[in-house]
């Protein structure tokens, strides 16, 4: 059985929700039809017409980039022009284009987390910090027989984060009272009688960004017809998720074998230096795509590197007379998403027991050569 088109972006939407992206980002479905089953899905960094080639010739029914293809409105769609043909190309093929770009890019596990982690670095803060989760208070009250089910459904779900800890609640037990009325079909009591129950109240914290997920669960395991809960909005923040990553590398090193672990872990052949290739490295921050505005955050957190692409003259000046050292490797150092998307969509099909195909881009997409 293939996954329909819905269903797989609902598996990615779980690894990169759209509600953490920077406001604005031009993410989502782009172009086409997610009402179809899928039998090929092909993650790639850029839609461009090699790559919209490779799709045709693999039977691609869904496309997921990092990179936009409709960036502004569009005041028409002229077939003999460049862009209008990728998309008259796609259009024709019935191949539906899904973006997910800043979203990626800040979500835990995302790129530049793998970007972290492939140079070695012990991310723990942001560059910049872009969403914040809101915290709610959720109080539901449980028959005692059924306590556990209900908590365990919650827990689950997310519920009860704080922290590094999870599974956090605060249960206590007292006695409910209620009067089933005409046409109820109470799991405890007689209509019309005064029943009271023994119950535990339930308390845990929800994330906003899960409280849909968290109170389907509730209402799904909970055995009464009118489930008595509370949600409350709380002034504790939760976790926040922000653009780059920053940490300490497990040993130092000097820059210049920074530099090769850069193009090692990166995959990538040729780099730009700023800084004293001798200069001792202790502590390193990292941000794909276009980074350069990030390095006074990066010194700010104590990083004597910052790893991005698409520096200027001027912003290598600046960082070199201020002593942070900049390492970039090109935008298309991204291109870690490729295999690292594909793998997490394959097994999430699997689990689920889908026949959908999904295969990582074999086409480099770089516009750049090195000469």
């Amino acid at each position: 059985m293939y996954a329909k088109g819905q269903t797989v972006i609902g598996l990615m939407e779980q690894l990169a929700p759209k509600h953490v992206a920077v406001p604005d980002d031009k993410i989502g479905l782009q172009l086409g039809s997610l009402q179809k089953e899928i039998k090929n899905v092909l993650v790639t960094l850029d839609v461009t017409d090699a790559v919209v080639e490779e799709a045709i010739a693999l039977k691609v029914d869904l496309i997921i980039a990092h990179h936009a293809i409709i960036f502004r409105p569009l005041a028409q769609l002229q077939t003999d022009t460049p862009a209008g043909r990728l998309y008259e190309k796609l259009i024709k093929n019935d191949i539906a284009v899904y973006i997910s770009h800043t979203n990626l890019d800040v979500t835990e596990g995302g790129i530049n987390d793998w970007m972290a982690e492939a140079l070695g670095i012990e991310a723990s803060d942001s560059l910049e910090n872009v969403h914040t989760d809101k915290l709610f208070k959720l109080v539901v009250f449980v028959p005692k027989t059924h306590h556990k089910q209900v908590l365990d459904a919650v827990l689950n779900a997310g519920a009860g984060a704080i922290g590094n800890y999870s599974h956090c609640s605060f249960n206590i037990e007292g006695y409910g009272t209620f009067i089933p009325q005409e046409g109820t079909n109470p799991f405890i009591g007689e209509q019309g009688k005064m029943e009271r129950a023994e119950e535990i109240r339930i308390e845990t914290i929800v994330p906003s960004s899960l409280r849909s997920k968290i109170i389907a669960a509730m209402l799904k395991s909970h055995p009464y017809e009118e489930v008595a809960y509370d949600l409350y909005s709380m002034d504790l923040k939760g976790r926040t998720l922000g653009l780059g990553r920053t940490g300490k590398l497990r040993e130092p090193v000097l820059l210049k074998d920074f530099v090769d672990r850069v193009k090692t872990g990166l995959k990538v052949d040729h780099v730009r230096v700023v800084g004293d290739l001798n200069r001792p490295v202790k502590k390193a921050a990292v941000l794909g795509g276009s980074g350069g505005r990030y390095w006074k955050q990066a010194q700010f957190r104590g990083a004597d590197v910052l790893v991005t692409g698409d520096v200027d003259f001027h912003t290598a000046q600046d960082a070199l007379a201020a002593g942070i050292a900049i390492i970039d490797p090109g935008h298309h150092a991204e291109k870690i998403m490729k295999d690292k998307v594909a793998g997490w969509l394959k097994e999430k099909l699997s689990e689920t027991k889908y026949s959908t195909e999904v295969h990582a881009s074999k086409v480099d997409t770089e516009p750049f050569q090195f000469m």
